[in-house]
């Protein structure tokens, strides 16, 4: 009888811990970008203030449907993504509306989401990505860890060069 108890404590206690972590996450319904606080253009006009302005790009292809982009788009409430973002010209395509920019921007295929760091001149930095062997475009959606350490990279070979 008292390993039962201890078996639905420890139960109770790993659900309990669980849905504490999942409450202290962000939801963003809908996937909310911030558009009110990051300045997203599109993909032309982002082309054009990038040379303009020499800034780096970072693009990034989503969808509404997916899940995974919803969560992602929580990274971009984060205070420090939303001050790296103001250093890049922040593009963001949705996947099944851009169908050819996708099918160009897709050295690992077109899963979602992807973000790729592009040059002032809209040329892909392939050296800029996730630490992972495949899906290198998918950063961490749940932590702006991945993203950061992507614009920072991008700025300093942006410096650099």
């Amino acid at each position: 009888m008292e390993r039962r108890s201890i078996a639905r404590f420890g139960t109770t206690l790993a659900l309990g811990i669980l849905a504490a972590a999942l409450t202290a996450l962000p939801v963003y319904a809908g996937g909310d970008w911030n558009d009110q606080q990051i300045a997203w253009k599109s993909y032309q006009d982002g082309l054009a203030l990038a040379k303009k302005e020499h800034k780096p790009i970072c693009l990034i292809f989503y969808t509404e449907w997916c899940p995974h982009c919803r969560n992602y788009s929580g990274v971009f409430h984060d205070a420090k993504v939303v001050e790296q973002s103001k250093e890049f010209v922040m593009v963001r395509l949705d996947r099944d509306k851009n169908g050819e920019l996708s099918k160009k921007y897709a050295p690992d295929g077109e899963y979602i989401p992807r973000t790729y760091f592009l040059t002032a001149d809209g040329v892909l930095d392939p050296e800029i990505h996730a630490p992972r062997p495949q899906y290198k475009y998918f950063y961490d959606e749940m932590q702006p860890g991945g993203v950061l350490s992507g614009m920072e990279q991008a700025l300093k070979k942006m410096k650099q060069g």
